[in-house]
C-alpha cells in the first residue's frame, strides 16, 4: 500500500496554522524534556552502580594480591626447608 502525500491548499503560512505548529511544537519539546529527565535519572543511577562495581573490584584486587604475596613467600619457605632437609639428609 502506497502512501499518498497529501497537498495543502494553502501555500502560505497562516496565523491560525503557526499557532497550531507552535502548540503542537511546545507540547513535543516538552515531552523530549521530559525524555531527557528521565533518562538523566536512570544514568545517574548506572553511574552509581558501576563506581560501586569498580570499588568492590579494587577491593577483591587488593585482596588477592595480599593473599597472593603471603603465598609466595610460604612457598619460599618450603623451598628453603626442602634444600636444608636436602642438605640434612646428604649428611647422613
Amino acid at each position: 500500500m502506497k502512501k499518498v502525500v497529501k497537498k495543502t491548499a494553502e501555500k502560505y503560512v497562516t496565523e491560525e496554522r503557526f499557532k497550531k505548529f507552535e502548540s503542537s511544537f511546545e507540547t513535543n519539546m516538552a515531552n523530549i524534556a521530559k525524555s531527557f529527565e528521565r533518562h538523566e535519572k536512570v544514568m545517574g543511577h548506572i553511574l552509581k552502580e558501576l563506581q560501586q562495581m569498580h570499588e568492590e573490584n579494587k577491593y577483591f584486587r587488593q585482596s588477592i594480591s595480599s593473599l597472593n604475596s603471603d603465598g609466595l613467600s610460604c612457598d619460599r619457605r618450603i623451598d628453603n626447608l626442602d634444600i636444608r632437609i636436602g642438605k640434612l639428609e646428604a649428611k647422613i
